[in-house]
């Protein structure tokens, strides 16, 4: 079963959500399968978590049940048994040998929402995004510079008003690219070394969905 929720905001992080659709699901009653780890713990697949600094309304959760259970069932017995702050968007079954949305999402699409013009930037949005190359350059605490192209991680970038950016990034190569290294190359703010340094936290990053790919290269939301 794939479950699409919407987790607690501004919560103590991806763990957090994880113990808590866990506890849901070993409330729920259903005949889960049991996972590898831990013969007491069900067998999830938990779709890429939102990263350090953003909030999403979508996220992804993968049930395998060891019988056939109709979806108009497994909804209420989930909503029953979910803690506060999880609310559960859809519920539908897949086939055993589809992908897990892990291997499934192969880009998100982040809302941001901040005062831009305070930073001045050097270039509009849409000449910024559109550029041949996009750079994001890291700083060492010795003075070196680390440079990225992160250009093949941009699907699309949409400014829809002064104080909201819509951005689509790929994953590339198994890896995602935290929107927040995308803004701060554009506002011209120092990006530290470290990947997961807190940056830009007066912007609020909302990712609105994950998204899969067909054959002629169309994205399709999870």
């Amino acid at each position: 079963m794939r479950i699409v929720f919407r987790g607690p905001q501004k919560t103590a992080g991806t763990t957090f959500v994880f113990n808590a659709v866990r506890k849901m699901v070993l409330s729920s009653g259903l005949p889960f399968e049991k996972a590898k780890v831990n013969p007491n713990w069900p067998r999830l697949a938990y779709g890429p978590a939102p990263a350090k600094g953003q909030e999403a309304e979508r996220e992804y959760l993968d049930i395998y049940l060891t019988e056939p259970v109709p979806a108009e069932q497994v909804r209420p017995a989930l909503e029953q048994a979910a803690p506060a702050g999880i609310q559960l968007l859809s519920v539908q079954r897949v086939p055993y040998a589809l992908p897990s949305v892990q291997n499934l999402a192969v880009a998100a699409r982040y809302c941001i929402e901040g005062d831009f013009a305070a930073y001045a930037p050097a270039q509009p949005a849409e000449t910024f995004f559109n550029a041949a190359r996009i750079e994001i350059v890291r700083q060492a605490e010795n003075g070196l510079t680390f440079t990225q192209n992160a250009k093949p991680f941009v699907r699309e970038a949409q400014l829809l008003s002064p104080r909201v950016l819509h951005l689509t990034l790929a994953c590339v190569e198994g890896k995602w690219l935290r929107p927040q290294l995308l803004l701060a190359a554009w506002l011209g703010v120092e990006i530290p070394l470290q990947e997961d340094a807190p940056l830009l936290e007066e912007f609020a990053f909302v990712r609105e969905g994950l998204f899969w790919q067909d054959g002629a290269g169309a994205l399709h939301l999870i």
